[in-house]
């Protein structure tokens, strides 16, 4: 693991000593970046404080990445910085990085490494991933840990059932070999459960991604309520007919232009009354 973490760490620009620094007190960054990426920074750091807001976090150790639009022919991506608290999150603070680790940006900040590798192998395969959302909840590692994974067992569970892929843990995400393993498993699936470790989503935007992981994080919450009252004998589980159609029927729900403005506005309205500051 050691010389793992060396590599992982080269590859991102790490150094032994380090500081970070509060965000709020960073220059602000709107107006020397592109509209587009000063658009999409702010969206990714409300999908920070919004993953606080409804208790997915692990301390600073999960990540939530977007797609920037293309540079010079270059991908690259936003991702936090490492040692800043999802609810303090900040435009201004996320780090610009392209698919090797390389930071494009001046920034007083240092990224996860196990950050880098998971998020860069979402995005180097799937040009519809404009944001991805990984979390460490308890519920979501109760059910990654459990050998049938995701039951059928609730309305959350069939709305996301047929999208999920599963893949197996190989330790911290630290090691680069992991990325083609990882781009296999989840295919063209929208979700992921990452087994004894966590769950993670994509989307075309952070709405739709964010909608995904509210169904994925609820269906996992009830189905652990569920088993606390035994076992399976105890439980009613719905047929693949019935989850199929039930999955049909909330695909509009993120379609791009129709799901992401059903929670979306109302959820910055929110964020807006009861922790503002995302846009600095």
């Amino acid at each position: 693991m050691a010389t793992a973490l060396k590599e992982a760490d080269s590859a991102i620009g790490m150094t032994a000593g380090f500081n970070i620094p509060d965000p709020a007190t960073i220059d602000r960054l709107e107006g020397k970046v592109s509209d587009a990426e000063w658009k999409l920074r702010c969206e990714l750091a409300a999908t920070y404080r919004l993953c606080a807001m409804h208790a997915w976090t692990d301390l600073v150790f999960t990540h939530i990445s977007a797609r920037l639009p293309d540079e010079d022919g270059e991908e690259r991506f936003l991702i936090n910085p490492y040692g800043v608290m999802f609810d303090e999150m900040t435009a201004s603070s996320l780090v610009k990085i392209d698919l090797e680790g390389n930071i494009k940006q001046d920034t007083p900040y240092f990224i996860n490494p196990a950050g880098f590798t998971i998020h860069s192998a979402v995005h180097s395969a799937r040009h519809d991933a404009g944001c991805v959302i990984h979390v460490h909840t308890p519920y979501g590692i109760a059910v990654s840990v459990q050998k049938e994974g995701l039951r059928r067992y609730t309305q959350f569970s069939m709305q996301v059932h047929d999208d999920l892929a599963y893949h197996d843990y190989e330790g911290i995400a630290l090691d680069l070999d992991e990325r083609d393993r990882l781009i296999a498993d989840v295919g063209e699936k929208s979700l992921l459960i990452l087994r004894n470790h966590g769950t993670l989503t994509i989307g075309q935007n952070c709405a739709i991604a964010f909608l995904r992981m509210y169904l994925l994080e609820n269906a996992c919450k009830t189905q652990i309520l569920a088993q606390s009252v035994g076992g399976a004998e105890h439980l009613h589980e719905e047929t693949e007919d019935m989850s199929a159609r039930v999955y049909k029927q909330g695909l509009p729900a993120f379609t791009p232009g129709f799901g992401d403005n059903l929670v979306w506005p109302g959820l910055m309205r929110k964020l807006n009354r009861t922790n503002p500051g995302f846009d600095y």
